[in-house]
């Protein structure tokens, strides 16, 4: 017996409340739009309000979560309520009213994996758009600052560690539409902004709120667009096309490599990431873990290291049968007979860093070609500041055995199963 048809699913996103409340009123507008929001201002206390609009129908339940998270909303209430909604015949579009302290990419990998009754939701739900609204008067300062969630009220859950850069940036990388609201104070810092914005997210549209209705909204979402799409963290970097010049005195650097790192240099050297720099992601090869790549993320003044999975040259690494065709790709062009598709490949948005600064300090990480000669088995040996995990600042990582695991994509989604 086939299944019936899937219900559209929105997700809207973003920092900024009354906009996104906005914007979610707008999506309203249709009798069979069900709108739901999840306010997490409370969750210390493991309290979450939750709000479901459906027609005249407007409902706030308070709810009462037994570890009060982010992932604990998705499991216990969110995803029930989304798999209910699909089945009511008056539901014909979901929109999910993302709280301020949620990134898209972590709830759309959960809609697609985490079992509900045995299954998972996608199979009631089509992910048709991810809108995220930007505030044009405060999105610069809050991309590129060093302030934290919890200073600002907004985080996801007691030990939350995330700055509001770092929501900022997913938040935006992960939209198929981004719904500007406002106006920026100056014309420098919308044009610094639009910078920003071209190279974090290339192509993807811009409308105004207040100047669009639902249609244009949605006639705007292009033919490619990633629709809840989970980053594959061995696919390509440059995904877009970003601009390559600079603009505004924001600049795009490419850093690769095809020799390990070494451990304590490196950790040494990371901070040439943070000061200027607006952005990183990519892979890593360190020498003394030269089976599994890292992944860098960092952004404004949050930094996160984690693991992104085995290589395919690795001995646990998977079968190149069962990877995208684009890691398969990507893997051959730059594949060494000796170490396969280990490199080094890093790409860094620079606001007032100087990108020869970053080479030097990165490439003052890389093995000397005495150590490379060295081998793996010396390389294993040597002392390894990183381990699992590794999020900036740090005082002494010895006395750490398990970082809280916020600023990584790979870990907030392994964290919501």
């Amino acid at each position: 017996m086939p299944l019936p048809p899937r219900v559209p699913l929105v997700l809207v996103s973003g920092l900024a409340p009354a906009p996104n409340d906005e914007l979610a009123a707008l999506l309203h507008g249709g009798p069979g739009t069900a709108v739901v929001h999840h306010d997490l201002r409370e969750i210390s206390s493991g309290v979450v309000r939750r709000r479901l609009r459906l027609g005249a129908r407007d409902e706030l339940t308070v709810l009462e979560l037994a570890h009060g998270c982010v992932n604990c909303t998705l499991r216990e209430d969110l995803l029930p309520l989304l798999r209910r909604l699909a089945r009511m015949p008056e539901v014909d579009r979901i929109v999910v009213r993302l709280d301020e302290a949620m990134e898209p990419e972590p709830v759309s990998w959960a809609i697609g994996n985490v079992l509900v009754d045995d299954r998972p939701v996608v199979d009631d739900v089509e992910l048709e758009a991810v809108f995220t609204v930007l505030d044009c008067a405060t999105w610069l300062a809050d991309a590129t600052g060093d302030e934290l969630l919890a200073e600002r009220g907004l985080q996801g859950s007691p030990e939350d560690e995330r700055t509001v850069a770092q929501v900022a940036l997913a938040q935006v990388e992960s939209a198929d539409v981004l719904v500007l609201a406002g106006a920026a104070t100056d014309a420098w810092g919308a044009a610094k902004a639009a910078a920003v914005l071209d190279r974090v997210a290339p192509g993807v549209p811009r409308v105004e709120l207040g100047h669009t209705d639902v249609a244009g909204l949605f006639a705007a979402i292009p033919a490619d667009a990633r629709r809840g799409e989970v980053t594959d963290m061995h696919g390509a970097l440059l995904r877009g096309g970003p601009p390559l010049q600079a603009d505004c005195g924001i600049e795009l650097y490419t850093f690769t490599a095809q020799r390990p790192f070494h451990p304590e240099r490196l950790h040494d050297a990371i901070d040439v990431l943070l000061d200027g720099v607006v952005r990183t992601r990519g892979r890593a090869w360190v020498a003394s873990q030269p089976d599994v790549a890292f992944w860098i993320e960092s952004a404004g003044g949050g930094l996160g290291i984690g693991h992104a999975g085995p290589w395919l040259a690795s001995p646990s690494g998977p079968d190149w049968a069962e990877v995208s065709p684009e890691r398969r790709t990507l893997a051959s062009l730059r594949w060494d007979p000796v170490y396969g598709d280990r490199a080094q490949e890093l790409v860094v948005i620079t606001d007032q860093a100087s990108p020869d600064e970053i080479e030097a300090a990165l490439k003052g990480a890389l093995l000397t070609d005495a150590e490379l000669a060295e081998g793996e088995d010396a390389w294993r040996a040597y002392p390894d500041p990183f381990g699992e995990w590794h999020e900036d600042p740090c005082e002494d990582f010895a006395e750490t055995d398990e970082i809280e695991r916020h600023a990584n994509a790979a870990n907030r989604k392994d964290e919501t199963q």
